[in-house]
Order: C-alpha cells, then sequence, then structure tokens
C-alpha cells in the first residue's frame, strides 16, 4: 500500500485542488502546437512536480505513467565511471543531474544530446517532440547551465526541456529567458485542509475541521508534509480526537537546540560550539538555507521585540550570500556571531569585535 501522498497524488490537471487557473493556463498550453520550454520553480511541496506530470499526460496521454527506472553510466573527461539514475516513458526522461555533483555538465552534453539528436518513436504521438525533465535544476553548476543553453538553442525541433526548482536566484538569464516560468505557489491553510477532506472521503472517515486546520497550519505551506503528518496522526489515532501531538522531526528539533544555545550566552567559546552543531546538521544533508530558516525563527520568537527586524534583516542578508557563495558554514557562522553581536549590545551595550 502506497503512502497517500502517492496514492492520492492527481494524475490529470483536472484532479488538482488548487492554482484552478494555473491548470487552465497549463492544459491551453499543452493542447497548442507550440509549446515551449517551461521552468517551474516555487517552494517545495508546492506540487511543481505533479503539475509536471499532469502537463506530460495532457501532452501525450497515459503513456507517461509507464515508467522505468534505468542506470546509466556516463564517462567524464578524466575517465571516471558515473552512475546516474534515469527514470522515463517512451514520450519524456526525468533526471537529476546536480547527484553527479560537479560532473553534472557532463550529463547535460551526453544525455541531452543523445536524446535530441532522435526522433519520436510513437507515430501516433500528439506532439513529434520528446521532454527531458530536469529537477533541481537551480542547483546545476554554472559550466552545466550554459551546456543547457546551447542545448535548448541547437535541438529546439526534437526537444523541450521542462526546468523544475525552488527558486530562480541561481539559474543563469539566457536559461530564464530561453524558457516559460511558472509560479507554483505554496498553498494556503484552507487549500490544504481541503486536500485533506479529500483524502479523508476517499478513505471513507470523518475530520474534523479544527483538527485540519491544525495539521496545515503546522505544515506552513508545504501539501506533502501536512498529508504525510495527517497520515502519521490518523494511524496513531484513528479518531483523531483529543489534542493532536504532531511531533517536530529530529533535525529541527536539533535546529531549535542550536537557537536555543545561540540565546543563552554570546562568547567565542559557544560559536564554537554552535559551529560543531550547524556540522552536523549539515552533514545530515539538512539544506543550509532552511538550517538558517529554522534557528531564525526559533530566535526571533525568543528576543525582544526590538531585535526581531534587524535579526531577521541579517537572516536574509546571510541567504543571499550562501546562494551566491560555496562555503555555507562560513556564511551560517557569519549569521550567527552577527545575532551574537545584536543581542550582546542590546543588553550590555558591547559590540563583540574580537570575534572579527
Amino acid at each position: 500500500m502506497s503512502l497517500w501522498v502517492d496514492f492520492y497524488r492527481p494524475k490529470q490537471l483536472d484532479g488538482l485542488h488548487y492554482h484552478h487557473d494555473l491548470s487552465k493556463r497549463l492544459r491551453s498550453l499543452a493542447s497548442s502546437d507550440d509549446f515551449p520550454h517551461m521552468l517551474f520553480y516555487g517552494p517545495s511541496g508546492a506540487g511543481k512536480k505533479t503539475r509536471i506530470a499532469c502537463v506530460l499526460r495532457e501532452l501525450f496521454g497515459k503513456g507517461t505513467e509507464k515508467l522505468k527506472i534505468d542506470q546509466r553510466v556516463f564517462l567524464t573527461p578524466s575517465k571516471r565511471k558515473l552512475d546516474i539514475n534515469v527514470v522515463q516513458s517512451n514520450y519524456h526522461i526525468e533526471i537529476t543531474p546536480s547527484e553527479a555533483g560537479s560532473y553534472d555538465r557532463t550529463i547535460i552534453q551526453d544525455l541531452l544530446k543523445e536524446i535530441a539528436q532522435t526522433q519520436q518513436v510513437d507515430l501516433s504521438a500528439k506532439h513529434r517532440f520528446k521532454v527531458v525533465v530536469i529537477n533541481e535544476a537551480d542547483t546545476l553548476s554554472r559550466d552545466a547551465q550554459a551546456a543547457l543553453r546551447r542545448t535548448m538553442e541547437k535541438y529546439m525541433s526534437n526537444m523541450r526541456i521542462i526546468l523544475c526548482a525552488n527558486s530562480t536566484s541561481k539559474l543563469i538569464a539566457p536559461i530564464k529567458s530561453r524558457c516559460l516560468l511558472v509560479r507554483v505557489a505554496a498553498p494556503t491553510t484552507e487549500e490544504i485542509v481541503e486536500v485533506m477532506k479529500h483524502v479523508a472521503k476517499q478513505e471513507r472517515f470523518g475530520l474534523e475541521d479544527e483538527a485540519a486546520k491544525e495539521i496545515a497550519e503546522d505544515s506552513n505551506g508545504n501539501l506533502r508534509k501536512a498529508l504525510l503528518v495527517f497520515e502519521a496522526l490518523r494511524m496513531q489515532s484513528p479518531d483523531l480526537s483529543g489534542p493532536l501531538t504532531i511531533a517536530k522531526p529530529d533535525w529541527e528539533t536539533y535546529c531549535h537546540k542550536v537557537a536555543d544555545m545561540i540565546v543563552q550566552e554570546q562568547s567565542p567559546g559557544r560559536v564554537m560550539e554552535v559551529r560543531s552543531k550547524l556540522y552536523e546538521l549539515l552533514s545530515h544533508c539538512i539544506p543550509p538555507t532552511v538550517i538558517l530558516k529554522t534557528i531564525a525563527e526559533r530566535v526571533v520568537d525568543r528576543v525582544d521585540e526590538s531585535l526581531k527586524a534587524d535579526i531577521m534583516h541579517w537572516a536574509a542578508v546571510y541567504e543571499l550570500r550562501m546562494r551566491v557563495g560555496n562555503k555555507k558554514i562560513f556564511h551560517l557562522e557569519a549569521w550567527v556571531v552577527k545575532v551574537m553581536s545584536l543581542y550582546k549590545h542590546f543588553f550590555y551595550g558591547i559590540d563583540m569585535d574580537g570575534f572579527d
């Protein structure tokens, strides 16, 4: 039995429960003869991949649901072999080049060129091109993006590219200018509640408005998280009665612990302790932007009202620096020191210049 988040994932644009205007627009694009390259962007859990799958079905029919997973071997210029998982149907192929790290350019060049130079084999297909879906497009290196730009220009007749990203800030301008940008905003609390009630109806049990709203608000606009929490709570308490206890993931609890450490003490020794905690979070593949946001929100809840604006301002500054730079830990630690400096100056009038 699949998880509800997968089992009840809509397969057609008509089955989507929110952003109906966007669904109407995508349906119109899929039915036209001039389908463009596309870039879907928005926060995690907003439904980008679901909409991409629905667009593919609208383009080619049910054949896009017959998927197989292949492991392709690519050879780098230094003769190193790369094993990359590729999900494909007769009409499209889905890749995540960032799995190859700094060698993502090799994946882009070899695979896209191979696909672009072949014709659509299904003569009954509505369209004569194949679609390449590239996940985590905003994590591609500059070299990979340059290779992708050239491919998009050269092989437009045989191939369309659909990019999926959380943000457009790290994508180069030539790629964005060659794509139709589609923003998939996070669903509202009311829209998440509507989806959960639909799932409850399919599972044939009742869901109280208060419980649904509590789960939706805890998800913070992430529909995937809301459905996973909803199913977990349903397994624990079939009737979902009484006050709900929504468990926090371990990484979030750990981030809150780091935030508490920052507020409790401001010293060079405490900075070293926080650094080790940050390394621990990064080593468990928690995105640095998520770490910064989670810690900042916790710190803001625990400080004086006059400090909140400055703390969030510097969080935004260092998040931008993280997106542009490479060494994430430097920017995380710099923000921690800045917050400690602001906090200590507010209470004692002391600047932590000795940290520099």
